[in-house]
């Protein structure tokens, strides 16, 4: 009997927290805060994405924001204009967890600029990530 539940805590998840379920396409640490950059699949596209950035301490709690911004950079690259992709940001009700949008110009390599504030201070972040 334990076995068997086992494997279903297990196979169920427990202990998880389903906002931030998805794979892991970047993560960071900035001001002694990690922040995860996370799809459903573990990677961005050229096109309309939708995915999930989290905040947690150094012992993985989450930290929810008063305010957070999610910006994709490229940079100018020989006869291309710079191009920047604002993503849209809304709570995901629970804490520290965001979901965003970003409509990517073209694949290749961005900067995800992250900007957070709340409680435990403001701060800043870049991730970068390669659209497939």
């Amino acid at each position: 009997i334990l076995v068997t539940f086992s494997i279903f805590f297990v196979a169920c998840g427990a202990g998880g927290n389903s906002a931030t379920s998805g794979k892991v396409v970047k993560e960071t640490t900035a001001n002694n805060m990690k922040i995860t950059l996370l799809t459903a699949d573990g990677v961005l596209r050229d096109g309309k994405n939708e995915f999930t950035i989290a905040f947690a301490d150094a012992s993985g709690n989450p930290v929810p924001m008063d305010a957070v911004a999610v910006n994709f950079h490229m940079p100018a690259m020989g006869t291309m204009a710079v191009m920047n992709d604002a993503a849209t940001i809304t709570s995901s009700g629970a804490p520290g967890v965001y979901k965003g949008t970003v409509n990517l110009q073209m694949a290749g390599e961005w900067q995800t600029q992250v900007s957070y504030e709340g409680a435990s201070g403001r701060g800043k972040a870049v991730l970068p990530i390669v659209a497939q």
